[in-house]
């Protein structure tokens, strides 16, 4: 691999066609997503796998559930912190190092929450462990703005999402399964040897997609004026907090679902992990309805106000049946309006970032950061909301994410104002567009995998065969 990892020129044969180096950069192209998509499952992995075990933490650490779900808390808080350090360290030293670094710390924590005699000291662990894993969250989400542009950005979002999620449809399942053999300890164990898979795997083959010419050469300071100016975007900073308020929603249920499922309706951890992984196929098929069909037909706005709509009216209905409004109800009507809410994120989440990361053309990095720990502050903060009523009610988890929807979609329409910037987004869009099918005809790019908007500077720098 050259020098910085860069993607290498894949040379002709004499005689060859072109299907060779066509094929080598598919594959090239190919193995990128996988590993992206790996990265960007580092949260559901850490988070998921471990929420069946959450009532035997609290039996075998002897502590409240308030305190074990700070197991959680403390995990998402680091994630939040952890992006906004790494996020511009990446602009600066390029997305590699950042990147390896990081895993090596989230194996080394995630080792040490399989040994800790306490839940303080879990909680401590996990604390490492999330600020160390949002290298992967990060970096993957800026290399995707190193990479792309405009629709076929929206387009690699949905499919990293399709990658990601099956995370979250398998991670329950094995974390039950788990259960079966051993204690929630072996849950970290095989955490660890994810971590430590994903690791060799980076260090071997992901390119670096930030050439040295186009890094900051400045310190802190100019990472805050960066920040500063982002947010300083009101359009940037709406989409912003939309999708932070998304997730608020979205991680409130994480976080509460594993008690409101199996101590309030009486599921097994096997039912619980089972329901999870519908639920979470129904993000990733709704994403992928997204990316496929939506994507380039209908306005990204309008797409976004339509999955919050359907959040809120899911919240809502969650709400109505926790206060008793439709009289006693069992765990399908709940289950039904769980999976509603999270199918919905399915449109919601992508389509905030990839808006969002439309407004930066450059400190990718920092604007990842800050997409990244608004997201998870906000749901770090909803995290421990959801058990101020202890282990008895679905309320507070229906309250808690009701009220981050209509947040959401406060922040969508005061700030982002979609129907006054319909003509502006729309002649962006055309412009990405018609730059997209330049490229395309110029370099082949229908043949090099997920989307077709590889940014022109992207495929000079890391050398992709034209």
């Amino acid at each position: 691999m050259p020098e910085g990892g860069a993607i290498p020129d894949v040379p002709r044969a004499a005689g060859a066609g072109r299907g060779a180096p066509t094929r080598a950069r598919r594959r090239t192209g190919l193995l990128v997503t996988l590993v992206l998509g790996g990265l960007t499952a580092t949260p559901p992995l850490a988070m998921d796998m471990y929420l069946p075990s959450l009532p035997a933490v609290t039996d075998a650490l002897r502590a409240p559930a308030a305190t074990v779900q700070l197991t959680l808390t403390a995990c998402l808080a680091g994630m939040a912190l952890g992006q906004l350090l790494v996020g511009p360290m990446s602009d600066r030293w390029g997305r590699r190092r950042p990147l390896l670094v990081g895993l090596a710390v989230y194996v080394v924590a995630t080792a040490l929450c399989a040994l800790a005699p306490t839940v303080e000291l879990l909680v401590a662990f996990r604390l490492a462990q999330g600020l160390a894993g949002a290298a992967g969250i990060v970096i993957a989400r800026a290399m995707v703005r190193d990479l792309y542009d405009g629709v076929a950005m929206a387009r690699f979002f949905s499919t990293l999402m399709l990658i990601s999620g099956v995370a979250p449809v398998v991670a329950p399942l094995i974390g039950g399964q788990i259960l079966r053999v051993t204690d929630w300890r072996g849950v970290f164990v095989v955490l660890t040897a994810v971590g430590v898979l994903l690791a060799a795997v980076v260090a071997a083959r992901l390119p670096e997609t930030l050439p040295a010419p186009a890094r900051h050469s400045g310190g802190v300071g100019e990472a805050l004026r960066s920040m500063r100016g982002l947010l300083a975007d009101p359009l940037f900073a709406g989409y912003l907090l939309t999708g932070g308020f998304t997730f608020a929603a979205l991680f409130a249920y994480i976080s509460a679902s594993p008690f409101v499922i199996q101590e309030i309706y009486g599921a097994s951890p096997q039912t619980f992990s089972l329901l999870f992984g519908v639920n979470s196929v129904g993000l990733v098929v709704v994403g992928q309805i997204n990316g496929r069909m939506l994507v380039g037909r209908v306005r990204l706005e309008r797409v976004l106000a339509t999955g919050l709509g359907v959040v809120v009216l899911a919240a809502t209905a969650l709400l109505l049946m926790a206060t008793g409004v439709f009289g006693a109800v069992g765990l399908v009507p709940v289950a039904a309006a769980l999976f509603v809410l999270m199918s919905a994120m399915g449109v919601a989440l992508p389509n905030a970032q990839t808006l969002a990361l439309l407004r930066v053309r450059h400190s990718a990095g920092s604007a990842s950061a800050l997409l990244g720990t608004t997201s998870f502050a906000i749901g770090a903060v909803a995290s421990p909301l959801v058990g101020v009523a202890g282990e008895e009610t679905a309320v507070p988890m229906a309250v808690v994410q009701l009220v981050a929807a209509v947040v959401a979609v406060a922040c969508f329409v005061g700030m982002c104002r979609p129907w006054k910037d319909t003509q502006d987004t729309q002649d962006t869009q055309e412009t990405q567009e018609t730059q997209d099918t330049q490229d395309t005809q110029e370099t082949g790019a229908r043949d090099e995998g997920p989307g077709t908007g590889l940014s022109t500077r992207a495929r000079s720098e890391v050398g992709e065969d034209s």
